[in-house]
């Protein structure tokens, strides 16, 4: 039988602070539209919170709708998340720069990812302002 060890950790001791940005967007085809998630944002925000508290890591949401981006579909629409992370140097990736392409066009599901990715392999993120592409192809310059 495996004993489950839980480390809690002070704030003043946070390793790491994870933000997810959400951008405005303003939508260029009519015929695709933002689908809802499966999970609220804020609730996935939460939850994330409390999974990586005892780690160390603070996740927290912060919308900043004066910045709008034009989406025409899923790929632009991940360009209107950021992810910033000051420790690992990661000021304002976008999710696709972050995860790649998305396996099924879930947000919560997609910026679950990239906070794991994050929290674990920052390593593994191209560096900003990199010229390979690795992307979405979303016109964020990454």
């Amino acid at each position: 039988m495996q004993k489950k060890i839980t480390v809690k950790v002070g704030m003043e001791q946070l390793q790491k602070e994870i933000t997810v940005v959400f951008h405005g967007y303003r939508l260029t085809n009519h015929d695709w539209e933002v689908s809802q998630p499966g999970e609220s944002l804020q609730a996935c925000i939460d939850s994330l919170d409390r999974e990586y508290e005892p780690l160390g890591i603070r996740v927290s949401k912060l919308d900043e709708p004066e910045t709008v981006h034009d989406v025409s579909g899923y790929g632009d629409f991940m360009n209107t998340v950021r992810l910033r992370s000051p420790k690992d140097h990661i000021s304002n990736l976008c999710l696709g720069h972050v995860i790649g392409q998305s396996v099924n066009c879930d947000l919560a599901e997609d910026i679950r990812r990239a906070v794991s990715r994050i929290a674990f392999a920052p390593e593994m993120i191209e560096p900003e302002g990199s010229n390979k592409i690795v992307c979405h192809d979303c016109g964020c310059g990454c």
